[in-house]
């Protein structure tokens, strides 16, 4: 056995100081470095702990003579899911789950696992709970209706009885929950501890390569919204799932943020309920769901895409006289900075004067995007709310708004269409240059528009202007 000796490590980035720091010089955080008591081993240990990391390295290859078989894909049976992870999960693929204590992930994997246990009894499903006993798992199992499941469970933190376990069971898939409670045997520092998190998440990943089965880690965030423990470990897993909460804790919305098997700018939407989480299969039913039969002064509805995902939402506006020497601004789930560029561009092209008003706009439902097709719908809420002229209730706006006050084109605008006839709307003003490049009509009128003012007179007069063409 070798020496203890202390040492200081920062909690955000993993960098060590031998004596204590108010600020970390790698990552300038500040009360980030904690003590941690670490074995100091000689050149025979170190050796033999190198040797252990390359037993399951393989002998090198020419590219053009490694097997490359085809590439097959475990559907968890949650449409949202597998659409997240690009079909299915991949054998040997590490996949870590975070988002804030109590958003469901421990729910939403056991729902996974115990329909994965079901749909492929060959390959054994593992379930590793280090932050609730077996009886505990028992009673969630139960209530979300999955206690039938031939699903193997384990309540266990430290790491080598699960490598053990997994290396007599072999199981196709292993769930983790959570990697921050797992401990390292061979290291004296606390679970949850940088060298803890970062040294079990690296011995699952050699598991998973050698043996490809796919490892589910679920881990917390933080405060700030990051994920606890090293950034290392976002570096080592394959892919990394955010799991959040939209509308008031209603909804929740699981976001890929990396991804070596699939897109990253998918969405999953999942509702939380008395049987576990439900899928949110129509989202445009859900965001327009509060939407008022009459028409509304403020409200205008748009399309957004999320990946290969089109989603109705409502774009909300307010315009009051302020009480305050400067007028605020302020944005929900758009971008400020975004926001603050459409505003200019309608001061300056419909001669709107709001310097002496508060401008809220928001996304109603909670959602959060970056898609620049609501451009339109933002100036035409605003407008609407500033001149207390309601948009029609059936009238969809896309369009992106330039600085000049022109309306561009906007992306994949057929499916965009599509989505407001299925939602039931009957009027659509898009950008005038995206007419003729329709190869399919929808089931719509189509108004055209080329700049914010052709809009602003079409929102006014309540008819179509001249220069602009209906299908």
């Amino acid at each position: 056995m070798g020496r203890l000796k202390s040492l200081y490590r920062c909690q955000e980035c993993g960098y060590s100081a031998p004596k204590p720091l108010g600020q970390c010089p790698d990552c300038s955080a500040w009360n980030t470095m904690i003590e941690e008591v670490v074995e100091s081993r000689p050149q025979s240990a170190a050796g033999s702990a190198a040797r252990r990391m390359t037993e399951f390295s393989s002998e090198v290859t020419a590219l053009s003579e490694a097997a490359a078989g085809e590439e097959t894909r475990r559907c968890t049976g949650i449409a949202e899911f597998d659409r997240l992870l690009g079909g299915g999960v991949v054998p040997g693929q590490v996949i870590l789950l975070a988002g804030p204590p109590g958003i469901g992930k421990s729910t939403l994997m056991l729902q996974a696992a115990s329909r994965l246990a079901v749909a492929d009894a060959r390959n054994p499903v593992l379930y590793v709970s280090g932050e609730e006993s077996l009886r505990q798992v028992s009673a969630r199992a139960k209530r979300l209706g999955v206690a039938d499941a031939p699903l193997l469970v384990v309540s266990e933190t430290d790491l080598s009885r699960i490598l053990a376990a997994a290396a007599r069971l072999k199981p196709g898939l292993i769930v983790l929950d959570s990697v921050q409670t797992v401990f390292h045997p061979e290291l004296s520092s606390g679970p949850g501890s940088v060298a803890q998190v970062r040294e079990c998440a690296a011995e699952l990943l050699r598991l998973a390569k050698a043996t490809d089965a796919a490892v589910f880690l679920l881990g917390h965030v933080t405060k700030e919204g990051s994920l606890a423990g090293p950034k290392v470990l976002e570096h080592i897993v394959d892919t990394v799932l955010y799991f959040d909460t939209e509308r008031h804790d209603l909804l929740r919305v699981l976001r890929a943020q990396k991804n070596r098997f699939g897109p990253t700018d998918e969405l999953g939407l999942f509702e939380m309920g008395e049987r576990g989480l439900r899928e949110l299969g129509d989202a445009s039913a859900f965001f327009l769901a509060d939407r008022a039969g009459r028409p509304q002064a403020g409200r205008a509805p748009a399309v957004t895409l999320e990946g290969s995902r089109a989603m109705m939402v409502e774009v909300q506006g307010l315009v009051v006289h302020t009480k305050y020497p400067l007028p605020r601004r302020m944005a929900t789930g758009l971008d400020l900075n975004r926001v603050l560029v459409l505003l200019a561009a309608m001061e300056k092209h419909l001669s709107l004067r709001l310097e002496a008003k508060d401008v809220f706009v928001s996304l109603a439902g909670g959602l959060r995007i970056k898609d620049p097709a609501v451009d339109l719908a933002v100036c035409m809420a605003i407008l609407s709310s500033a001149r207390d002229i309601p948009v029609a209730a059936d009238t969809v706006l896309l369009g992106e708004v330039g600085l000049l006050g022109d309306v561009g084109r906007v992306p994949r605008l057929e499916a965009r269409l599509k989505e407001a006839a299925k939602a039931g709307l009957r009027r659509a003003v898009v950008p005038e240059r995206s007419l003729q490049g329709l190869s399919r009509k929808p089931d719509l009128e189509l108004v055209g528009v080329p700049d914010l003012a052709s809009a602003a007179a079409l929102l006014s007069q309540g008819r179509k202007p001249d220069h602009s063409s209906k299908t």
